[in-house]
C-alpha cells in the first residue's frame, strides 16, 4: 500500500535528498503495523529558542486511521539529547509511531474478536420476565440474554431447544448474549418452553 504522505519543512530547515529518503522509507514501513492508514503528515521545525535548550529540531508525525483515530508523535526540545542529529530524531519518532500503531491494531483486533458470532441453544426461558439462558455449542457455559437482544422482536418465538446465533459480550455479571438470531427449530422431543425458578442475582433490569 502506498501511504499518503505529506511532509512540511519549517523555516531554517534544509530539505535534503537524504531526509526525504529516510522519511519516505520509514513512512512506508508503517504499513507493516497497520494496512489501512488514511494519511501520514510529517512536520520538521527548528524553533528559535532550541539552540540553548537542546536539540534544535522538532519532529511531529500525525497519522490518521479509520474510523477516526489520530495518532501523534511530537519529539523535540528539550526532550531529546543535545547532540542527537535530525536524522536520528526522525527515525526515533517513527519508532514511537510504530508502537502506537501496533497497540491500536492489537486493540482493534481484540474488539473484532469480541464481536465474532457464535452459536448456542436456549436451555432455560423465563418468558414472563423477559430473559433466559442459552448454552454455547462449543462448551458447557450458560449465557444470559434479555428479550431486547433478540433480533426482529422474536423473543415470543423462542422455546427451550431453539438454536440461535449470537454475539457474546461482557456484562455486569459476566458474559451475556447480544444480537441473538434464531437459526433452527427445537429438537422434536422438546414440546414447550421450560419455566424454572429464576436464578438469584440474574434479573432483567
Amino acid at each position: 500500500m502506498q501511504i499518503p504522505l505529506e511532509v512540511r519543512y519549517g523555516e531554517n530547515v534544509e530539505r535534503t535528498v537524504r531526509l526525504e529518503s529516510i522519511i519516505s522509507e520509514r513512512a512506508q514501513k508503517l504499513d507493516h503495523f497497520c494496512d489501512h492508514i488514511i494519511s501520514c503528515r510529517v512536520a520538521i521545525e527548528r524553533p528559535h529558542h532550541a539552540a540553548s535548550s537542546g536539540n534544535p529540531y522538532r519532529v511531529r508525525i500525525d497519522v490518521t486511521v479509520p474510523p477516526g483515530h489520530e495518532l501523534v508523535v511530537d519529539k523535540g526540545p528539550p526532550n531529546v539529547p543535545f547532540d542527537e542529529s535530525l536524522e536520528t530524531t526522525i527515525i526515533e519518532s517513527f519508532k514511537v509511531m510504530e508502537r502506537q500503531l501496533k497497540e491500536l491494531t492489537d486493540r482493534q483486533q481484540g474488539e473484532v474478536k469480541s464481536h465474532v458470532q457464535t452459536t448456542g441453544t436456549v436451555v432455560r426461558l423465563f418468558r414472563d420476565r423477559g430473559y433466559g439462558f442459552l448454552k454455547e455449542t462449543e462448551g458447557d457455559q450458560e449465557i444470559y440474554f434479555q428479550d431486547s437482544a433478540i433480533i426482529d422482536g422474536a423473543f415470543d418465538r423462542l422455546e427451550v431447544g431453539t438454536k440461535v446465533r449470537y454475539v457474546p459480550e461482557k456484562g455486569e455479571e459476566g458474559l451475556q448474549a447480544s444480537t441473538v438470531k434464531i437459526v433452527g427449530k427445537p429438537e422434536n422431543h422438546v414440546i414447550s418452553a421450560e419455566v424454572v425458578p429464576a436464578r438469584s442475582g440474574r434479573r432483567k433490569k
